[in-house]
């Protein structure tokens, strides 16, 4: 049996995904989110299996206190999903440095601070999985959505550090990166206003926001069917690195790397007559 330690506990997102599958498996969950009362009613049907804990992801106190709380619950943490993250949208140029800033503290430092939390309890048992939820957004930037692709981006590489450093402590590392999903991430949308400060770029800023809010409810993607594919992954002889989920996703990261593949190779002889001449 094992104890799960998941952000972003929003019912209908993939955190309660990952809580529902870990449970069918017998596993325990701890929930978190920053409106713990709207778990309540799912909660009390699991018993002392779940413990459900406020947290806001972007305090570092609050992190510290919600994973000595787990680990005094049940225990100690065996896996980590780092699940918790919104979008902002706006134009790189035009985006208000705050959104920018708030956008970085909840999709990166906070992955941050809940690592240097957990993995201390994981080293010392010698295991433990790392759940990194990213996007398709941290491998092909989407327009309009330039600093969640930057954050994600770096939760891209960020995840493929820590893969090599705690692997010799016994704990597996694995990015997820969902394309459009089911889940109420677009609903939020609709209450934002555009918030751009380059007049040049509010044509597309209001066009990317009025096709999020079309596209509410309309993902092909399921969470929970998604999450079945994360366990899958964990649970296969070699676990990947990194798991792309949607075939939209899928189509999109194809394209991307074929892209960069073939531009790559168009331009080696430019990239090999940038070193020192051989003998030099």
């Amino acid at each position: 049996m094992r104890t799960w330690f998941i952000t972003g506990g929003t019912p209908g997102g993939f955190g309660m995904a990952y809580a529902d599958a870990a449970l069918e498996q017998g596993d325990n969950v701890v929930l978190t989110g920053r409106r713990p009362h709207l778990l309540d009613e799912w909660a009390a049907r699991h018993g002392d299996r779940v413990l459900v804990h406020p947290l806001d992801v972007t305090d570092a106190q609050q992190v510290q206190e919600a994973v000595a709380a787990a680990e005094e619950h049940f225990g100690g943490i065996d896996v980590l999903v780092n699940n918790a993250g919104r979008g902002w949208y706006g134009s790189v140029e035009g985006t208000p440095d705050s959104d920018v800033r708030t956008s970085f503290e909840l999709n990166f430092f906070s992955v941050t601070q809940m690592l240097r939390a957990a993995l201390p309890g994981m080293r010392e048992r010698g295991n433990g999985w790392v759940i990194n939820m990213s996007s398709v957004a941290g491998l092909r930037s989407v327009p309009g959505f330039g600093y969640y692709s930057a954050a994600k981006y770096a939760i891209e590489g960020l995840t493929d550090a820590l893969r090599h450093e705690v692997a010799p402590f016994g704990i597996k590392v694995l990015a997820v990166e969902p394309g459009a999903f089911r889940t109420h991430a677009y609903a939020s949308f609709a209450d934002d206003a555009v918030n751009e400060t380059v007049d040049a770029y509010r044509p597309l800023i209001q066009s990317v926001r009025s096709t999020m809010i079309e596209q509410n409810d309309q993902q092909p993607g399921d969470p929970h069917r998604g999450v079945r594919a994360v366990l899958d992954a964990m649970n296969s002889a070699t676990p990947p690195h990194r798991i792309v989920l949607g075939a939209d996703g899928y189509e999109a990261v194809k394209g991307q790397l074929a892209d960069m593949t073939a531009e790559l190779q168009a331009l080696e002889a430019a990239s090999r007559s940038a070193d020192f001449p051989q003998g030099s």
